[in-house]
């Protein structure tokens, strides 16, 4: 079967036996008024290196697949990172359309119907070099949430092989309910840390309610959750060496010190927290936290969590290794977006096989 390429990269079929033969097995191309048939870039290349679609010149000459395939990038650069992604999921056994903005692809259900089964998922193609950009994924995955698509990221990178990510907007929710201290604690920094000693705190806030690491008798809290303890009325602070009483304010101050990024943190964990979460260190996963449904002496963690501004921007291959750490431990990565006045939103990234 024979169509004619055009100088943008599609292919005309006139030939209504033709047009209906292409699109009746697999829908491929847009079926045009008196019986012809408009293939896409992403259709006329897959059926011609597929050897499924002769084409030709407007002159009657044969073009070989690769003639299709540079014409196609002269006029969208982009196309091959994009073609590689539509080629997968067509040899997976997909119908597979080219999508307006915001997405690269609409993607059938395996089995589905052009027109009358609604498409499973939108698939935006990347190359690894492209940066991660969490605005924009916040961007396209509340659309696909409102649209009720499952929004899949295809990673191709620098030796054309596929990973695919699912991307959500998740509410991440715990089952220990909030409750303060019966009373009010004290906490002694040195450093880093925070120790607290007397022996009904220690017992009620390490056992009961999950803060801190009990070490002997005593029991070390984080600045995090120092902080946190502070700002809820729970816990007021010494420091070791003077014996002076120490401010919320200026605890903030020494450890914005010690991290930078101490109030994109605490503003995270503050959220966690609230959602009847429990928060400990993911330093051991290379992330800022793990997060437990319940107290770590009864639940595994659910979540790793890393904390970064709503607008971060980083390589992929960074987050590429948080996604691969956390399902290697059997958790789902989050990472928690902080934004103006503190707002936390949470985007759920999972290696996935479509």
């Amino acid at each position: 079967m024979s169509g004619v390429l055009l100088e943008d990269a599609t292919v005309q079929f006139d030939d209504p036996a033709e047009a209906s033969s292409i699109y009746g097995k697999g829908y491929f191309g847009t079926p045009r008024t008196g019986g012809g048939l408009t293939l896409d870039r992403y259709e006329a290349v897959y059926l011609a290196e597929m050897a499924r679609a002769s084409v030709v010149a407007p002159s009657g000459r044969a073009v070989p697949w690769s003639t299709i395939f540079r014409r196609a990038v002269r006029v969208d650069p982009g196309f091959p990172v994009r073609y590689l992604v539509y080629r997968d999921l067509r040899q997976r056994g997909y119908v597979v359309r080219a999508s307006p903005p915001p997405v690269a692809f609409a993607v059938l259900p395996r089995g589905g119907v052009l027109h009358k089964t609604p498409s499973r998922y939108w698939v935006e193609a990347l190359s690894e070099r492209v940066p991660f950009d969490l605005a924009r994924l916040f961007e396209l995955a509340d659309r696909a949430q409102s649209a009720k698509k499952a929004l899949l990221l295809g990673l191709v990178d620098e030796e054309s092989d596929l990973t695919y990510y699912r991307v959500r907007r998740p509410a991440p929710n715990g089952a220990l309910p909030p409750r303060p201290l019966t009373e009010p604690t004290e906490g002694w920094l040195s450093e880093d840390r925070v120790t607290v000693l007397d022996p009904k705190a220690v017992e009620e806030l390490g056992r009961e309610l999950a803060y801190g690491s009990r070490v002997g008798n005593r029991l070390e809290l984080s600045l995090l959750e120092a902080a946190y303890l502070v700002a809820s009325g729970q816990l007021t602070l010494k420091e070791t060496k003077t014996g002076r009483s120490l401010p919320l304010e200026q605890l903030e101050r020494r450890a914005h010190r010690l991290d930078p990024r101490f109030l994109e943190r605490l503003a995270a964990y503050r959220d966690l927290r609230g959602r009847h979460l429990v928060v400990k260190t993911g330093f051991k996963y290379g992330a800022h936290f793990r997060a437990y449904p319940r107290n770590p002496a009864n639940a595994h963690a659910r979540y790793l969590v890393q904390a970064v501004p709503s607008g971060h921007v980083a390589a992929w291959p960074e987050i590429a290794g948080g996604v691969r750490v956390a399902q290697g431990v059997r958790k789902e990565f989050l990472l928690a977006g902080v934004g103006p006045e503190s707002a936390v939103r949470f985007l759920s990234l999972e290696r996935v096989r479509p």
